[in-house]
């Protein structure tokens, strides 16, 4: 046997062996669908639904119910008829799946999955109807008992506390007398067969005692706030409104009685609610008159509350007013005649006159206030958040008038001190000049006399100002400061000046060492025509300091410091 030959022979029996296999694997798995399809079949079958057929016949239904039972009888008789062909099928595939005829096998297999799908769910929702039919006659019996004494217990309930219910009591009665029709209904649609449709009527009367149920504790609820709570808390408003009223209480525009009527009449029309079990519109409008009461109550608590704070402060606020108005005349008085004097440059006599007016006002508000306390028509809270007002801002405006006060009482001050500093302003400058032309020097600098010129004209020009008819001390108090900084600058000058021409004179003698020096005698010829010439002895000192400093570094330095340290032990 070739090569060849014995390839082909190996996959031949290769090819056989897989064959084999396959058809094994697909006999046992059709097997497995073959029991599952007859197991199916066989639950149908268990569930004898011809017995129950027969059990619902014997119990002459009517109404919905007869028509139930006939339309899944009808659906169930026609599934049943399948059930021979079914098995037949399942037969057929079994036997042929034994003989291998695995084709044929799954084309009986299939029809039969086909028809058992078809018929399973008509079974199942057969059964469960059934089932529900069989049960419904003794369920609704219980239901009915269950009901009944149910209902037996809330008209009990209902009878012995009548008087609690009594707005709504008429509309609880017609409720009652029609679940009582209700349970006649239910009785004789039990009584004729018809279970469907009694459970129905069954189910309606649950929810009717169930909503009756719960609205019967809201009801005693509602017409005790209704009848006795809300009444009893507007009879006890009216009363003290009365009282109020007799009192000489005020309450403007608002007519508390109308607002009573008013809310009387809400609890009229919830009570009319209340009647038909409407508890939804009785609760809004119970709300109404709940927030109408809170807020009755509290204007009347207001009121009485603000009384003795206006009877308190009465005579107290009188006093006040009068005191501020003294002294807002006396204040614009002073202002008057310190105007003659003084330039009051921040408006302080009309700010005075403003608030004196804003006085005069509160002074009658507070006198209209108290005339219609005596007539019996003030709104005590109105006054009392008026005159809390009015005292917090009498405060403020007495705190404000001490501050103008006293502004203007340091202008007096201010022009004697004025006077002093210019006194000593000329005297300052005056000594500074003499000071300077005591020095012997060559000249005066012409910016130093310039400089002198701007402070002598400065101090003039001021002092003139203090003397006229009527001063702006803040004007003048600015040009003090001004002179004061300029007197400043100009000792500062004096100093420099002074301090630059004997500084020249000791680096001009200390020179002398370098005459041989081309660059120093070039300096101090410089130096000399800038002092005796020019006057420009701080030009005239850099010069010289300068040359000598090169010719021996450190020496000016020597020279500065044992200047300035002998002056310095000089003052002290």
């Amino acid at each position: 046997m070739s090569s060849t030959q014995s390839l082909l022979l190996i996959t031949l029996i290769i090819t056989i062996i897989v064959v084999v296999m396959a058809m094994l694997l697909i006999n046992r798995r059709q097997l497995r669908d073959i029991e599952e399809l007859d197991n199916e079949l066989g639950n149908m079958e268990d569930l004898h639904l011809e017995r129950a057929i027969g059990k619902l016949d014997q119990m002459e239904l009517a109404g919905e119910s007869l028509a139930t039972l006939n339309t899944w009888k009808k659906s169930y008789q026609k599934a049943a008829e399948l059930f021979p062909e079914i098995q037949r099928l399942i037969e057929d595939g079994a036997d042929e799946n034994a003989r291998y005829r695995l084709v044929k096998s799954h084309q009986s297999i299939k029809q039969a999955r086909e028809l058992v799908d078809s018929v399973s769910e008509d079974v199942k929702n057969s059964s469960d109807v059934f089932t529900q039919l069989l049960e419904s006659n003794r369920e609704n019996k219980a239901q009915y008992d269950e009901l009944m004494q149910s209902y037996r217990e809330i008209r009990k309930e209902i009878l012995a506390d009548s008087f609690d219910y009594s707005v709504a009591l008429e509309e609880i009665e017609n409720r009652l007398s029609a679940m009582e029709e209700d349970f006649a209904q239910a009785k004789n649609l039990s009584a004729q067969g018809d279970h469907v449709e009694a459970k129905r009527v069954l189910s309606k009367i649950r929810a009717d005692l169930t909503a009756l149920k719960t609205k019967l504790p809201e009801v005693k609820e509602d017409q005790h706030d209704l009848q006795t709570v809300f009444t009893d808390q507007l009879d006890e408003i009216a009363a003290g409104y009365k009282e109020m009223r007799d009192a000489k209480y005020g309450f403007g525009s608002l007519d508390v009685l109308l607002e009573i009527r008013q809310s009387n009449d809400q609890i009229d029309r919830s009570l009319a609610a209340l009647a038909q079990l409407d508890l939804e519109e009785t609760s809004k409008g119970m709300k109404k008159v709940e927030k109408e009461i809170k807020t009755l109550y509290r204007i009347l608590e207001k009121e009485y509350k603000a009384r003795p704070f206006v009877e308190k402060n009465q005579d107290k606020l009188q006093r006040l007013l009068t005191h501020q108005q003294t002294v807002s005349q006396q204040l614009i008085k002073k202002l008057r005649h310190i105007d003659e004097s003084y330039e009051l440059t921040h408006g302080e006599l009309d700010e005075s006159r403003e608030l004196e007016r804003e006085v005069h006002k509160m002074d009658s508000d507070y006198i209209r206030a108290s005339q219609r306390i005596a007539d019996g028509r003030a709104v005590y809270s109105e006054v009392q958040d008026d005159w809390i007002k009015i005292l917090g801002r009498l405060q403020e405006i007495g705190k404000r008038q001490q501050e103008l006060s006293e502004a203007v009482d340091g202008l007096y001050e201010a022009e004697e001190v004025a006077q002093r500093s210019i006194k000593e302003f000329k005297q300052q400058v005056s000594l500074v000049y003499r000071h300077l032309s005591r020095q012997n020097l060559p000249g005066i600098p012409e910016g130093f006399l310039q400089m002198y010129t701007l402070v002598i004209n400065e101090i003039s020009k001021t002092s003139g100002e203090l003397n006229q008819v009527r001063i702006n001390m803040e004007k003048i108090s600015e040009e003090l400061v001004q002179i004061s900084d300029d007197v400043d600058r100009l000792q500062r000058e004096a100093e420099d000046i002074i301090s630059s021409a004997n500084l020249f004179e000791l680096t001009m003698q200390y020179s002398n060492k370098f005459l041989d020096n081309e660059t120093v005698v070039r300096a101090r010829r410089n130096a000399m025509k800038l002092y005796d010439r020019d006057y420009n002895y701080k030009d005239a000192l850099d010069t010289i300091a300068t040359a000598v400093e090169r010719a021996e570094p450190g020496s000016y330095q020597r020279i500065e410091n044992a200047y300035y340290q002998e002056q310095k032990e000089l003052i002290d």
